[in-house]
């Protein structure tokens, strides 16, 4: 028995079907597997380059030194001690021992580090 031509076609467009599938599922996951293993790499790479960029030191410099004025004029002792924490936290992942920060601010924060430790 000889199949006609009709049902030779659509085999062939129901395997081109089958096979395309397989193809972009292969795809898909290959490309998820490769975001799974490199995209932490990437990810750290990217902030490592970020927090080395002038903005970034120059704005986290200028904010921590914003602070520094608000609590140095502050006068409320709840408000002050809201500040410290602030400060502290935001201060905590950043280099103090970075060249671009002033001396002075590097002082006031191992200050308000060392009052802290102190009240304990």
């Amino acid at each position: 028995m000889e199949s006609s031509p009709v049902k030779t076609v659509l085999k062939i467009i129901v395997f081109v079907l089958i096979v395309g599938t397989a193809i972009g599922w292969f795809a898909q996951g290959n490309e998820f597997f490769l975001y799974k293993v490199f995209a932490p790499a990437q990810e750290s790479v990217r902030r490592q380059v970020f927090e080395q960029s002038k903005a970034y030191n120059q704005g986290m410099i200028q904010e921590l030194q914003n602070m520094q004025f608000e609590y140095v004029k502050e006068k409320d002792k709840d408000a002050k001690a809201a500040l410290a924490s602030i400060i502290l936290h935001r201060a905590a992942d950043y280099n103090l021992e970075d060249e671009r920060v002033p001396a002075d601010l590097r002082q006031f924060i191992n200050q308000l580090k060392r009052e802290r430790t102190e009240a304990r």
